[in-house]
C-alpha cells in the first residue's frame, strides 16, 4: 500500500515538529519519518535532561520539555508518524511528485518533501572490541532506558562529554559502583559537571579511570565486565554488571546525500526565501540546511519552518494566493487550532 499526501517531513526534531505546527495552519497534513524510536531527534537523543535558554519566551526550557510541548502543540493537527525507520529510496515521477519508500517497507506518494533530519540520521559510535558485539543490547548499552532497573548494580560508563557525566551524576544515588573510564583526563563536559563527579569521587563508590578499552572478559560464559589499558599500557580488569557507551551518536545523511542535491559538508544548500534545495519541491530546514549566515539554533529553524510551510503551501497550490493569517485574530486559524469560542 502507497501513501499519498501532500508532504512528508523527514526528521522529528524540533525543527520537524514545529514544520508540522506550521503546515497545519496552512490546512497541509503531514507525515513524519525518523530512523529513532521516538520523536526529539538530538534534544531526546543526545541532551533530554539539559536546559535550553534561548526559546523565545521560555527563559530556561529542558530539552525533553521543549519536544513535549511541541507534541502537545502539534496535537489539533494530527500528524503521522513512522518512528524507527529512514528513507531508503526516493525517486521524482513524470508528474512532478516523489516516490519515497522506508527501511520498513512504507511507501508514499508525495507532493513534497521537507528534509528536517539535523545532521542525518543517528547511529551511536559503538564500542568495537573483542567480545562486544554479542553483549550489545544485553550488558552493553548506547543510552538509559530504565534507570531505576540499575539500582545497586556496578557500572561501567564509557566517555567524557556532557551524556556520560550527566547519567554518572545522575546515577551515583543508585547504583553500588561506578567507574566511569574516559580515553584522556580532559573532559568535553560541562565544568560543572566535571567538578561535581570528581567531589563524588573521593566520597566512594565512584572511580574516575582514564584509559582505553581493550575487550570484554567474561567468566563461565556471562559477563564480568572491560579490560581497559591505562596510559602506562598496564591492562586492567574491571568487574561490571553493564556497560553504557557515551561516545556520541555518528551523524549519516545515508541515501539523502545520493539524491542529486547540492551538498557542502553534510549540508544542503537552500534558497533564504522557500528554504527550497536545488531540486523543486525539496525543501530543508534546521541543522540539515545552509546559506550564506547560516546559524545552527533551535529558533533558526522554527524561523525557516514558517517560510517553508507557505512556500510548500505554494508548490502543492499555484493557483492559490497564499495569504497571511495571524493565529490571535484569524477564525480560520482558530478552527483549524480547535480553539474556536
Amino acid at each position: 500500500m502507497t501513501i499519498k499526501t501532500d508532504v512528508v517531513i523527514i526528521g522529528a526534531g524540533p525543527s520537524g515538529l514545529f514544520q508540522v505546527f506550521e503546515l497545519g495552519l496552512l490546512d497541509i497534513h503531514a507525515h513524519v519519518i525518523d530512523s529513532l524510536a521516538y520523536v526529539g531527534g538530538q534534544c531526546a537523543e543526545l541532551y533530554p535532561d539539559k536546559p535550553i535558554y534561548d526559546i523565545p519566551a521560555l527563559p530556561i526550557c529542558g530539552a525533553q520539555e521543549l519536544v513535549d510541548r511541541l507534541m502537545e502543540q502539534i496535537k489539533p493537527f494530527h500528524p503521522e508518524f513512522h518512528l524507527g525507520q529512514t528513507v531508503c529510496a526516493l525517486q521524482k515521477t513524470d508528474e512532478g511528485r516523489f516516490l519515497l519508500e522506508t527501511s520498513a517497507g512504507t511507501r508514499f506518494d508525495t507532493a513534497t518533501v521537507i528534509l528536517a533530519a539535523g545532521l542525518g540520521a543517528f547511529q551511536p559510535r559503538r564500542l568495537r572490541v573483542s567480545g562486544a558485539e554479542p553483549w550489545e543490547g544485553k550488558k552493553i548499552h548506547y543510552r538509559v532506558t530504565d534507570a531505576s532497573a540499575l539500582e545497586g548494580k556496578n557500572l561501567i560508563i564509557l566517555g567524557g562529554g556532557d551524556s556520560a557525566l550527566d547519567w554518572t551524576l545522575e546515577l551515583y544515588d543508585k547504583a553500588q559502583q561506578i567507574t566511569l573510564a574516559h580515553r584522556r583526563a580532559e573532559y568535553r563536559a560541562q565544568p560543572a559537571s566535571v567538578k561535581k563527579m570528581k567531589a563524588l569521587s573521593e566520597q566512594g563508590h565512584l572511580e574516575e579511570f582514564q584509559g582505553n578499552v581493550r575487550g570484554v572478559f567474561e567468566s563461565d560464559g556471562e559477563f564480568g565486565g572491560l579490560e581497559i589499558v591505562d596510559p602506562q599500557g598496564e591492562r586492567h580488569v574491571i568487574p561490571a554488571d553493564e556497560v553504557f557507551v557515551f561516545w556520541g551518536l555518528h551523524p549519516n545523511l545515508g541515501p539523502i546525500a545520493d539524491w542529486g542535491l547540492d551538498i557542502e559538508k553534510r549540508q544542503v544548500h537552500v534558497d533564504t526565501e522557500k528554504f527550497q534545495t536545488s531540486i523543486p519541491g525539496i525543501f530543508a530546514v534546521g541543522d540539515i540546511n545552509t546559506y550564506p549566515g547560516k546559524k545552527k539554533l533551535i529558533l533558526s529553524g522554527f524561523h525557516e519552518a514558517a517560510l517553508a510551510a507557505f512556500a510548500v503551501q505554494e508548490h502543492i497550490h499555484p493557483e492559490r494566493k497564499a495569504r497571511l493569517q495571524y493565529t490571535t485574530t484569524s477564525p480560520i486559524m482558530h478552527r483549524r487550532l480547535g480553539v474556536e469560542d
